[in-house]
């Protein structure tokens, strides 16, 4: 009984961390780093709102905006197909 409760304690432990852990990392975004670049001016213009959220909470306002967007970031969106 004591190996179950100590077991369970360390799962708990471990778990709590864990989330913990994820909680405080920031958001990686897909894309190379010329890609991000070509969009960047683009989502802070037109997606500042959402621009720390989830790659398709970004994508999504990218084509909500998307005639408003710089040629670049067309032709990234282009060449994967959004």
């Amino acid at each position: 009984m004591l190996k179950r409760l100590a077991l369970g304690l360390s799962l708990g432990s471990v778990l709590v961390v864990g989330a913990a852990f994820a909680q405080t990392q920031k958001p990686t975004h897909g894309g190379s780093p010329e890609e991000q670049k070509a969009c960047a001016h683009d989502v802070a213009r037109h997606c500042k709102a959402v621009m720390n959220a989830d790659d398709l909470t970004v994508l999504g306002c990218l084509q909500q905006n998307r005639p408003k967007l710089a040629p670049a970031c067309l032709k990234v969106l282009d060449s994967h197909g959004v």
